[in-house]
């Protein structure tokens, strides 16, 4: 399908992607392509995020997306865009399959959950400028560039339980000063470059000090690298997570980025732990209480914050993740 315009979107169309789940008065703005009148179906109750996207700073206590908006159902790409578009809060469940080709924009205080067997295809979300977005259960393949892109200190993202595979390019990219994100629980696979905490050598004066993210719970399985790769952002926290049969490295940290990697499983991993990459200079890394089959020794670097300067949590035990990681990640599971 060729681009979707959301600016240009014909009238009518929500008319037949937008519809009731039960009979009763919408709380929802008429839309701009024809009536919404949908109440909740798979929306409520929300769980919590955690980690850096569940903490209390930038104005924003948590992340809790579109919730005291509208909800609505939708069923077609041209009114998934537009409502994606609005600014006003949403909980925007996705029935279907959404086709459309590059980087389209998701607004803030947005809610994204798919319902079963909903996919992004061919495209990406992109957040710029963003905050309090949470974006679950939604599986996005063979997108064109990158499949969800958070940049341009955006924060409070969360990005649980989905599934991404096959893109052309990252399948996270959180860069240009991009802070307070959590990603968790989510399946990645049948790509190389899975994600990037940081775009470039030459961008210390927005990253250094930000970037601040929690990976946990997530099942990086056969993809080739950057589970993350980080530049500058300090801390980093890489914890709980299934790393198996990941060819080129597992985490790389870089340009004196601080990355802790906690209480993870390697499977087969010849490089599990780089300090520097490429033409990258070392960051600093520690590692503890992970678990290495057939992988490598991992490399360590001076010392990182503690993430508990900023949240509380508590591991599960690494050896658990080989079973507890695949059946919790990806859709379906929420």
């Amino acid at each position: 399908m060729s681009d979707i315009s959301r600016r240009s979107l014909l009238a009518g169309v929500a008319a037949t992607a937008l519809t009731a789940a039960t009979a009763g008065t919408s709380t929802a703005k008429p839309s701009r392509t024809g009536p919404a009148t949908t109440n909740p179906v798979w929306a409520a109750p929300f769980q919590t995020a955690d980690g850096f996207a569940g903490t209390n700073t930038l104005g924003q206590n948590g992340t809790t997306g579109g919730v005291g908006g509208p909800v609505v159902t939708v069923r077609d790409t041209a009114t998934f865009l537009d409502y994606c578009d609005r600014n006003e809060p949403y909980v925007i469940q996705v029935d279907g399959i959404m086709t459309f080709s590059s980087k389209q924009g998701l607004r803030s205080n947005k809610t994204v959950i798919g319902l079963p067997g909903a996919e992004i295809r061919g495209g990406g979300l992109d957040m710029y400028r963003r905050q309090n977005v949470i974006i679950r259960n939604l599986r996005f393949t063979g997108a064109d560039d990158d499949a969800i892109s958070i940049q341009q200190s955006s924060h409070h993202i969360w990005i649980d339980h989905c599934d991404l595979s096959g893109g052309a390019d990252g399948l996270i990219d959180i860069v240009r000063g991009a802070d307070y994100i959590t990603v968790s629980w989510n399946h990645f696979h049948d790509h190389s470059k899975t994600a990037l905490l940081g775009h470039s050598d030459s961008n210390a004066g927005q990253d250094t000090g930000k970037l601040r993210v929690t990976f946990h719970h997530n099942y990086f399985d056969g993809t080739d690298q950057r589970h993350p790769r980080v530049r500058f952002g300090e801390p980093i926290h890489v914890y709980n997570n299934y790393f198996r049969n990941n060819r080129l490295y597992g985490v790389a940290s870089t340009e004196n980025a601080g990355v802790l990697v906690e209480a993870n499983y390697f499977e087969n991993v010849p490089h599990p732990i780089y300090s520097g990459y490429d033409e990258s200079g070392p960051g600093r890394v520690v590692e503890r209480n992970n678990v290495y089959v057939n992988s490598g020794a991992p490399q360590t670097l001076g010392t990182v914050v503690e993430p508990r300067t900023y949240y509380a949590y508590t591991p599960d035990n690494p050896s658990t993740l080989p079973t507890t990681v695949p059946a919790g990640v990806g859709v379906g599971r929420i």
